[in-house]
């Protein structure tokens, strides 16, 4: 029997909230799954005294320094701090920021907390959400306007993935395959190359279901029983073979794995066309 491992403190130290490091914490602890790690924030740091004090708390520990500092003087005490103390540190803006002002020759604000401008980006975003929203679950007709149209049968993740894919500035709209429902005839009349299906293992989806059923105080019906749940996903599958889309299997993936899947799918369906016309 191996020994149980000790846990990896990562303290968060940042200028603002440290929500930017935090998601990159999340995505470097998913790196190493057998290991155990211990979150601590030390967010609204704005002198060298707060930072002394963070650092303090990581000395001789099993710790990582990952931090979030804009003011480059805050940065390079920070660094020497975490020299001194001999604690190991990432600085996660700091080469970003030296980079980008190289390259393109402007200076950065050097803004803690600074929040992205009210652009066309970020209303092109909105526009996605809320066409999201409004073409949930086969509602609407916006399946012609779509950028993406994902297609599968209940709890294979379509909503949260629509709305994120809108987060990304992406139009999805989704349609269910429901047993005994037609799909709309647009499915089979819009662009073939933004379809893509969506699949998940049998057990897995009843397990999902019988889960769901239970939270909201019902019994057990035959939407979680496994035998309706194979003939949902055979009556799914012969659907994607008459669309002739690509099907992804989300029954291991995140919702953000998926979406950059999803995206990628799309994107080089689209470029294989437009080679094959030139």
């Amino acid at each position: 029997m191996s020994a149980e491992r000790i846990p990896v403190e990562l303290h968060i130290v940042s200028d603002s909230t440290g929500e930017t490091a935090a998601r990159l914490v999340l995505a470097l602890e998913a790196q190493f799954p057998e290991q155990v790690f211990e979150e601590i924030r030390h967010p609204r740091v704005e002198s060298v005294d707060d930072l002394q004090l963070a650092v303090a708390t990581a000395r001789g520990r099993p710790a990582v320094m990952v931090y979030t500092l804009v003011e480059p003087g805050l940065r390079e005490a920070m660094r020497q701090l975490c020299r001194r103390a001999r604690v190991h540190y990432c600085d996660l803006l700091g080469h970003p920021i030296d980079s980008i002002a190289r390259v393109s020759g402007v200076t950065a604000r050097m803004t803690p907390g600074a929040r992205p401008p009210l652009d066309q980006t970020y209303f092109k975003r909105i526009e996605a959400i809320e066409f999201a929203v409004k073409y949930d679950d086969g509602v609407g007709s916006g399946l012609d306007e779509a950028d993406v149209v994902l297609v599968g049968v209940s709890r294979t993740s379509k909503t949260p993935l629509s709305i994120y894919l809108g987060y990304l500035g992406h139009k999805a709209a989704n349609v269910p395959i429901v047993k005994g429902i037609e799909p709309p005839s647009e499915l089979f009349e819009i662009d073939p190359l933004k379809v893509v299906g969506l699949t998940i293992d049998a057990e897995r989806l009843s397990e999902i279901r019988a889960n769901r059923v239970a939270t909201m105080g019902g019994p057990k019906k035959r939407y979680a029983e496994l035998l309706d749940v194979y003939e949902e996903l055979d009556l799914a599958s012969a659907v994607h073979r008459r669309l002739g889309c690509p099907v992804l299997d989300v029954s291991d993936l995140s919702v953000e794995e998926t979406a950059m899947r999803v995206i990628r799918i799309v994107a080089d369906r689209q470029r294989e066309r437009h080679e094959a016309r030139e």
